[in-house]
């Protein structure tokens, strides 16, 4: 190994085409990364396994994108916000809640679902209705509050499914064909099979006699095929933000290994050919031991038997990654400790540990970087090969654990392919990034690889 200086390194390296498009990659990778962790809120960890969170979203529904390259438009899933206005006339109170939609899709929704957190007392009326685009008006459903002397504060879930809004349709008979179900007559155009596209606007208006609700929350579900970036999951939860959250964390596994087992390598090598002689061969017998081990059974007999948290599985690949290094830095400072510095330094009586931090281990950083560089890779894919076995930790959503939750329910055999295919290319690019750049730093170390 030659030496090579800091500016050296810089240099050469701004020659490497390749060697910057690693870069490019990784600071694209580190700008979404942190841009999540400031957006996305740590709680996500909590609730990537809570099926509350995630009750409102659809099962296995494709990317909203995919409405770009279809023939026909897919009904987009939809959770919108009320707007909320208060209308006094004499000792009657209106509270009125509207919900406006503009659906342009060539199928029908599967269903819809208003629901209200409001806080009242006494009785009050309750009645739902939506505009069509057209400005044909639908009585959906006519019903009361349960009667409360005191305030209180009531949960509220109004479906399409009710009996009671396809009976109230029944009155309108004459104006649309009741074969079908609610969501199919609401979105439908009259006398006509055809989706009716277009505003429409719904509305739930909630009368009472001189006492008025207050209305905490209040949203209308529009079900749909199609939701958000990445689409969703079996568990109903949003892929894209799993996959956000899982870039940060690939990079927090694969750097934290690589540092920890490069250094432990780096310091254990050097000071076994340093010292030599019986500690250097003890020392390398021990190396041998742990490099011949089968790490990947071994990781999962590890997991199984001790605990599968995130933290342990980080500390364990760096257990089993730091025994090449250790061998290659070991060579190298068999070379460096002939040189006459060294043996000068030797001469002079410093310690032993001065020596090898000031003497000899400032000569291996490049190869240190380097070998940094093309171990982040080996890291990520293994975290993702133990949590794809279901080793890993649940409570995380990394991309490993995103692929294992596809193959248990199976999305391979139903297509679900945006469940599989972008964990997949984000370990690809991700671990492209580093192995690009480990080349690059690696032929400037190395000037026997340079082509």
């Amino acid at each position: 190994m030659s030496s090579v200086s800091t500016d050296e390194i810089k240099k050469e390296f701004l020659k490497s085409k390749l060697g910057l498009v690693g870069i490019f990659i990784l600071s694209g990778l580190i700008i979404i990364s942190i841009t999540t962790i400031m957006v996305i809120p740590a709680s996500t960890f909590q609730d990537w396994n809570n099926p509350e969170k995630w009750i409102s979203y659809p099962k296995t529904s494709v990317p909203i994108w995919v409405n770009l390259i279809s023939a026909e438009k897919i009904p987009e899933h939809k959770i919108i916000n009320a707007e909320i206005n208060v209308v006094e006339n004499g000792d009657i109170v209106l509270v009125s809640q509207q919900f406006g939609v503009f659906f342009d899709y060539d199928d029908y929704p599967s269903d819809f679902i208003f629901e209200t957190k409001i806080k009242y007392s006494n009785s009050h009326l309750v009645e739902i209705k939506v505009i069509q685009p057209d400005g044909n008006v639908l009585e959906l459903l006519s019903t009361s509050l349960p009667y409360s002397e005191t305030e209180t504060i009531h949960n509220q879930r109004y479906f399409s499914t009710d009996n009671m809004m396809k009976k109230n349709l029944n009155l309108q008979l004459e104006k649309f064909d009741l074969s079908k179900d609610v969501t199919e007559i609401v979105f439908s155009q009259k006398n006509d099979s055809q989706v009716q596209k277009g505003n429409y606007v719904f509305m739930i208006n909630t009368y009472g006699v001189s006492q008025s609700v207050e209305i905490i929350e209040s949203k209308m579900i529009l079900g749909g095929k199609a939701f958000g970036i990445m689409g969703t999951d079996e568990l109903r939860r949003d892929l894209a933000i799993g996959l956000l959250w899982g870039m940060p964390l690939a990079l927090v596994i694969g750097i934290s290994v690589s540092i920890g087992s490069v250094v432990v390598g780096l310091i254990y090598g050097v000071y076994s050919g340093y010292k030599g002689k019986k500690t250097d061969e003890v020392m390398m017998r021990f190396n041998d031991v742990i490099y011949a081990l089968p790490a990947l059974p071994f990781l999962i007999i590890l997991a199984v038997t001790i605990s599968n948290s995130i933290f342990l599985m980080i500390g364990f690949l760096m257990i089993f990654s730091w025994v090449g290094i250790a061998k290659v830095s070991r060579s190298m400072s068999l070379q460096i400790k002939t040189r006459q510095y060294v043996e000068a330094a030797k001469i002079m009586g410093q310690k032993d540990s001065k020596i090898i931090f000031r003497h000899i281990l400032p000569q291996l950083l490049p190869y240190a970087f380097a070998s940094i560089a093309i171990s982040v890779p080996a890291a990520i894919t293994t975290e993702a090969g133990l949590s794809f076995l279901g080793l890993g930790d649940p409570s995380f959503p990394t991309w490993g654990q995103i692929l294992h939750d596809a193959n248990t329910y199976g999305a391979a055999a139903q297509g679900f392919w945006w469940w599989i295919v972008p964990p997949g290319i984000l370990i690809a690019i991700t671990g492209l990034a580093f192995v690009f750049i480990g080349n690059a730093l690696d032929s400037i170390v190395n000037p026997k690889l340079k082509r």
